[in-house]
């Protein structure tokens, strides 16, 4: 039991690389699969997605921050402290824990529903590969709508913040001048790349537990929860390493001008 932790990061590392392999590897089957389950993500999600960035920008770096500024004469500021904490932090992890929250566990019930009644065993017995016919379209299907989701959650946190200047009383104008000074390109790529990274996280963690559900019913809801708590760990943890990364190659991004 000691090293259970360790064997299932190992089990989803090789499912990710098999993963990766098979998505790469002709034939490209998995076309009509992936739309319908990128279609789904975003049916989904979408709504609760610009629902949260806007509350959640709101109340923290929106009111807590507000107040903060304000304190020092200095309200004008917030436009750039959103630039920093809506881009690089507050719309990616927004959008981890939506994504996984929701599309995640879709996944992780549908394919440890298919687990517990040996429909995977069944398919691998008629030469079906499950991971190129079920995780690949998956897989890039969180990818691209968690990428995609980051964009939206950007404009909903910035929303947030509109909001929150004007609960201070106080004008658009140097908001957007903080903000636009403050906020880079390489901010927003940043956002998205780690954004999408942020989706394999979920597809794999989430399927990797939904084929190894056991149990019945009762194994399965198991399963999606614990799907749930180690991709949001995965996604800190990632998110940890990426941030001081960037910045450790970028040193300018730790001024706020």
């Amino acid at each position: 039991m000691r090293f259970a932790f360790l064997e299932e990061t190992g089990d989803m590392m090789i499912l990710t690389g098999k993963t990766i392999v098979s998505a790469a590897r002709p034939p490209y089957i998995y076309g009509g699969e992936f739309a319908i389950q990128f279609l789904f993500a975003v049916k989904l999600c979408w709504l609760p997605l610009l629902i949260t960035s806007v509350c959640v920008n709101y109340a923290v770096p929106g009111v807590e921050g507000g107040n903060f500024v304000e304190l020092l004469g200095s309200i004008d500021r917030l436009g750039g402290f959103f630039g920093l904490a809506d881009i690089r932090e507050f719309a990616p992890l927004v959008c981890a824990i939506i994504v996984s929250g929701v599309a995640g566990t879709a996944i992780t019930a549908d394919l440890g529903a298919r687990k517990v009644r040996e429909e995977l065993d069944a398919l691998q017995v008629l030469g079906v590969d499950p991971i190129k016919s079920i995780v690949v379209p998956r897989f890039l299907a969180l990818m691209v709508a968690t990428g995609l989701f980051d964009v939206f959650a950007i404009m909903a946190g910035v929303a947030g913040g509109v909001i929150a200047t004007l609960t201070h009383h106080a004008p658009l104008g140097p908001f957007w001048a903080t903000f636009f000074t403050n906020g880079t390109t390489t901010d927003l790529w940043a956002s998205v790349v780690k954004c999408t990274l942020f989706g394999a996280i979920a597809a794999i963690v989430c399927s990797y537990k939904g084929m190894t559900a056991s149990g019945g019913a009762a194994g399965v809801g198991r399963a999606v929860n614990q799907a749930v708590v180690i991709t949001l760990l995965a996604v800190g943890a990632f998110n940890y390493i990426f941030t001081q990364t960037l910045l450790a190659t970028n040193p300018d991004m730790l001024t706020l001008k």
